[in-house]
Parts: structure tokens; sequence; C-alpha cells
């Protein structure tokens, strides 16, 4: 499902239950000790995910923790981004030279919790969730909004370092399955504050993801091969 929404050059995979074996590597076995048991196997169906897709890339897998802000710590030369929910797991990378920043998400479908939405959405917002839901009220609009919001900023975080609070993006969405959202902080940003991302409800998932191309010039793809360090990330 996911690779619905992403272009050319960026490679997935996707798990729809823990059945598969997922051994972790002894750092992130640590990392889960004492969690509950869904969570773990959550923790090592989406981290299978995330090496399927590097061994697409040609690179050697590795642990993936988390570093500062709770991302996974990609290795050098790589960008990716993993999410997990009930039903779904799943991992989406990229050489840096073909994209700059990538982030999904995915929720089960259907409506927000009461109250949370007042939390993450501002009232001009409220009121574009709001027409939009009254064109289509077959739409979970309110959680789409608000996995399209975590996509985004899973893209902009390990690119920029910069953490924002829910209020610190504009989103738009778009019946058309896109969004837009626009990241401002306080102080301004000094990279480009919009992101462009795809949407894809369906009866029992939400899925969204962010692509951010990579600004270096074609020539250098052409000429320069892509070295990626075969040491895992501490």
């Amino acid at each position: 499902m996911i690779e619905e929404l992403l272009p050319p050059g960026v490679t997935s995979s996707e798990a729809f239950d823990d059945a598969a074996p997922a051994p972790l590597f002894p750092a992130e076995a640590a990392l889960m000790e004492g969690r509950r048991a869904h969570r773990r196997t959550q923790f090592a169906t989406a981290r299978a995910c995330a090496r399927r897709c590097l061994s697409d890339l040609g690179h050697p897998t590795g642990a993936l923790l988390p570093g500062a802000g709770g991302a996974p710590q990609w290795p050098s030369g790589v960008v990716g981004s993993i999410t997990h929910c009930a039903g779904y797991r799943a991992a989406v990378a990229a050489p840096a030279t073909v994209m700059a920043a990538v982030g999904i998400d995915a929720e089960p479908a259907g409506p927000l919790p009461r109250g949370v939405l007042a939390l993450i959405a501002s009232e001009e917002e409220r009121a574009h969730l709001a027409h939009l839901a009254s064109a289509d009220p077959t739409v979970p609009w309110d959680r789409v909004f608000f996995s399209a919001k975590e996509a985004a900023y899973k893209a902009w975080y390990p690119a920029t370092g910069i953490w924002l609070g829910f209020r610190d993006a504009t989103l738009t969405l778009s019946p058309d399955g896109a969004f837009t959202a626009t990241m401002h902080p306080s102080p301004p940003p000094p990279a480009d504050p919009h992101y462009r991302g795809r949407w894809l409800a369906g009866p029992d998932l939400i899925l969204t993801a962010v692509t951010r191309e990579s600004r270096r010039q074609p020539a250098e793809r052409a000429t320069a091969p892509l070295l990626i360090s075969s040491a895992a990330p501490t």
C-alpha cells in the first residue's frame, strides 16, 4: 500500500502482522527489554521492514537505534522513515542523493479521540477539515490530518534537527490525495519550510507520506557513485 504514495527512487517494505521472524540486533533487543510483548514484536517487524529497504539499496544491515528526537539513525548516505500501528508496520528508505527527506505515518481508520483535534489544529485548520467533511463525510479527515502532520514532522526533524509542536505547522489537505505542510517554528527556520505529501484512506488504515527530492544536480548522481558506510550506527 505505502508504495502508492512514493515517487521513484524510494524503496519500501510493509507487513500487516508479526508472523514472520524478525530477529533484533543486541542493541535493539536491549532497547526493548521490559516493554510489552506486542510493542516488542511491532518494533521488531518494523525494523525488519527497514532492513529489507536497506538491502534493496545494496546496503549491509545493522542495528537501527533511535537518535535525538526518537528518529531512527539511518546509515550515512541514506534517508528513511519507519511507522507502525495496529495491523500495520512499514519502512521506506532512499539514497540521500535522490531524496533529502522522507517521512511516513500509519494510523487506524476512524475519528480521533474527542478533544485531540483542538490540541493539534488551529481554528483555520479545523474550519478547513469541517469543509472537507461536509463535502465527503466518508473520510475520517481529522485522522488523516493527524497522520499527515506526523509524516511531515518525521521528514522535517532528521533534515533540520529542529523540534516542532503540532501548532508549528499549518497543513492543508486536498480531496485528491495530496497535502501541503508549512513549518513555522520560532525563530523562522533556515531551511525551506514547505513540504508536500500524499495520503491514502482505506476502510481500516490511513497512510501518509512526505518526500523531498535532493537538491543535488542530476549530473552529480550520474558521475559520482553512492558511497555508504558499512558500519552500523550506534
